[in-house]
């Protein structure tokens, strides 16, 4: 049976004609095609202005984003064996660039999965469905998972903020099989224990791996001030590549706890310490009493969540860099990391760059970092290129 049709107006496939797979409800002939005869995750095909199709869609009446493409083959839907077969060409690409199975399995887009976030912990998977589409086809998820994978257990952590976007309910449940409450992996050869239904996100951050492994450089020797650390990923890491003393700081007294346990698995715990509290209060108590570091790690949450966030969220920016720079020794290295979409590489090297200025020091940038390739760009979808990281020696 034909899929309904969802028309678009004159010139509104061009984006689509160029690689994006993103529809918006402007963007749709509702005379044509009323957005309000469909239900959230219908299938639909997705067609221009004079009926010509463009391939399958599901569709969100509710969301901004109201479809969704997922083939450029009219007729095909979201079921097990396209997600098989998208999964299984994601596990390819990791297997090839992996040798332990930790890492992001299925990066929504980039993977030919929208609205499908998987993180792979072993035989233990997390996954996030964040639209509308993607929620109703969950069990033939679960069915392509057991074919590709075959998985111990899968835990569902939908109290993702993206969800609200779509209409859909927050819950966190296991999905399939057995999932314990923590998992131990390895990263650049350091060992951590994260959190899956407790833990920020799905538990640990994959995204950031070969900037951690960067920072092993300039670790040796070195006094370390690690912020935002949540369980210790560039702490422990610089720790296990002989750093002297690394200082961890976080809001969360549970994320804390895991950065001792974390220490203590590497054989570092003599060398990590951490503090609690809110960032930039700590980092200007630290500041005021003198404390100096040769590494300061910034790797905040993401500051500017959307365009209404832009002028404090740049400001934050701005203002945490500064107090960071104030606790470097001379020629320390800054590593500035931002996960938010809305503040650019370039708007990143300003806040560097205006808060070296305000402290009349010299900032020299040694390397750049972005997201690791189990988080592949989407080339027609800026959104997906999310992640910069800046290192900077500081004079």
């Amino acid at each position: 049976m034909p899929l309904p049709p969802l028309r678009l107006k004159k010139n509104e496939e061009r984006r689509l004609r160029a690689g994006h797979l993103w529809v918006f409800s402007n963007e749709v002939d509702v005379a044509q095609t009323p957005l309000s005869a469909f239900a959230p995750g219908d299938a639909v095909e997705l067609q221009d202005a004079h009926g010509r199709a463009l391939g399958s869609a599901y569709v969100n009446p509710r969301s901004l984003i109201c479809a969704r493409l997922i083939s450029r083959a009219p007729g095909r839907v979201l079921d097990a064996a396209l997600l098989a077969e998208r999964l299984q060409r994601a596990l390819a690409l990791r297997e090839r660039l992996f040798p332990r199975p930790f890492y992001r399995l299925a990066f929504g887009e980039s993977d030919g999965l929208p609205g499908l976030i998987a993180d792979r912990f072993g035989d233990v998977l997390v996954l996030q469905l964040t639209t509308a589409g993607m929620d109703r086809a969950r069990d033939a998820v679960l069915a392509a998972l057991e074919r590709v994978l075959q998985p111990a257990g899968v835990l569902l952590r939908n109290d993702t903020g993206s969800r609200a976007l779509e209409e859909l309910p927050r819950a966190v449940e296991v999905a399939a099989g057995t999932v314990p409450d923590a998992v131990e992996i390895e990263e650049n050869g350091v060992r951590f224990r994260a959190p899956l239904a407790g833990g920020q996100k799905t538990g640990w951050f994959y995204d950031h791996r070969q900037n951690r492994a960067r920072l092993q450089a300039y670790a040796p020797g070195a006094r370390v001030l690690d912020v935002f650390s949540y369980v210790g990923g560039w702490g422990v890491q610089a720790a296990a590549a002989g750093a002297a003393h690394v200082l961890c700081v976080d809001s969360s007294a549970a994320a804390l706890a895991e950065v001792q346990h974390n220490a203590a698995l590497n054989g570092v715990a003599a060398r990590v310490a951490t503090r609690q509290g809110d960032a930039f209060e700590l980092l200007r108590a630290l500041r005021d009493a003198g404390e100096r570091f040769d590494v300061v790690v910034l790797d905040p949450p993401a500051f500017i969540k959307r365009r209404k966030d832009q002028a404090q969220g740049e400001q934050a920016y701005r203002r945490v860099n500064q107090l960071a720079m104030e606790l470097l020794q001379r020629d320390g290295i800054l590593v500035s990391a931002s996960c938010s979409f809305h503040f650019s590489r370039e708007a990143l090297r300003d806040a560097m760059l205006r808060a070296s200025r305000a402290l009349h020091r010299e900032l020299q940038l040694l390397e750049e970092g972005h997201q690791g390739p189990d988080h592949p760009v989407h080339p027609a979808i800026p959104e997906t290129a999310y992640l910069k990281a800046l290192f900077g020696r500081v004079g």
